[in-house]
């Protein structure tokens, strides 16, 4: 029970990030209704995916609101703090306020973090009275706790094998969950078209490839001239002579390869047991020879020695050092770092780390 001297931010990370009795939408559309179904007060843009959700979001909101409408967007997870995930208008919101509203029926119905997050949200959107919410699913999309838009318009960025024991084995039986999200007639944006039949058969009435721009034209009916910048904390961001970017998957590590200024990194990795680590590690050896392994306060993070291990197969150096900040100190006493892996590790790096640095990004578009 939250105690009254404890801060929203604080009650909420006490909460558990995991459903305790199973997956499913019936806690999260209760706790909706006794906040009124602010879901239902403004039109929404979906975005699911494996990677690239954050920014495809951000980055539609961003065409959006170029075009006069206000705007809401909601990503996760975080990198630089909780308030990160909710904005209006590219601006981020009261967060102890926004969540605080919600929890008093939040914690009586046993919402779960992420549910907390989503509803604080939605609400937030609705007492702005926004034009357009652009929301990012968390985990998949059928039983994903934004499951609860009408939204007429679902971007589907791109597939890989993550959550498999959620999700399932395949990229087809990803995608399907993921494009679940769609409503009948709706229009689904595809950032990989070979998952056209697919979204067809999950109800799209049209059918476009593209990303963030494509499903923000399609949103509004109409071309968007506007040119926009995003920036996010951990997606490829400069921090002096150091990289940080939370490439997760083998794709992600892909597009990292492509963008990377230099090679001859010293690496800082945690990864998540539910992700392809040797894919990943496999990739990431062609940044630079020698890595610091870690572990992120994510209880789904590998130990740290059994990433080492792993990683002894791809790395000429490696070592094992469970604290991140640690690991960190370490990785920078060895060469210019390059902090990768689980967006969990980022943030649990950027929340003690108080150097101060000159900050920039590309977009991932």
């Amino acid at each position: 029970m939250r105690s009254h001297t404890e801060t929203s931010s604080e009650w909420l990370a006490s909460l558990s990030p995991w459903p305790k009795d199973g997956f499913g939408l019936d806690r999260m559309r209760a706790l909706l209704a006794e906040l009124g179904d602010p879901q239902l007060r403004y039109r929404s843009l979906h975005v699911v995916g494996t990677k690239g959700k954050s920014t495809a979001t951000r980055t539609a909101a961003a065409l959006l609101h170029a075009e006069g409408l206000r705007t809401g967007a909601y990503t996760s997870p975080h990198v630089s703090g909780w308030n990160e995930r909710i904005v209006l208008d590219g601006e981020e919101v009261d967060f102890e306020a926004v969540v605080g509203a919600v929890c008093a029926p939040a914690e009586r119905l046993g919402a779960t973090q992420f549910e907390v997050l989503t509803a604080a949200a939605l609400r937030a959107f609705a007492e702005a009275e926004v034009d357009a919410a652009v929301v990012e699913a968390g985990l998949g999309g059928r039983h994903d706790a934004t499951n609860v838009l009408d939204a007429p318009v679902v971007l589907l960025t791109n597939v890989s094998l993550e959550h498999t024991e959620v999700l399932g084995d395949t990229r087809e039986e990803i995608a399907r969950e993921k494009l679940a999200v769609l409503q009948p007639g709706a229009t689904a944006v595809l950032g990989e078209p070979e998952w056209a039949d697919l979204a067809r058969l999950s109800g799209a009435g049209r059918v476009l490839a593209g990303g963030a721009r494509e499903a923000a034209e399609a949103f509004v009916g109409r071309a968007i001239e506007h040119e926009v910048e995003v920036a996010l904390p951990g997606r490829l961001e400069l921090r002096g002579d150091e990289v940080w970017d939370g490439a997760h998957t083998p794709e992600a590590v892909d597009w990292l390869l492509e963008h990377l200024p230099g090679r001859d990194y010293v690496l800082c990795v945690s990864l998540l047991a539910d992700k392809d680590v040797d894919g990943v590690l496999s990739r990431l050896a062609r940044t630079g020879t020698t890595l610091v392994a870690t572990r992120s306060t994510s209880p789904r993070a590998l130990p740290a020695e059994e990433l080492a291990r792993r990683a002894g197969t791809y790395f000429r150096h490696v070592e094992a050092e469970p604290d991140p900040v640690a690991a960190l100190a370490r990785a920078r006493a060895l060469g210019t770092v390059l902090v990768t892996g689980s967006l969990y590790l980022l943030a649990d790096l950027s929340s003690s780390d108080r150097k101060t640095y000159h900050s920039g990004a590309w977009l991932r578009g």
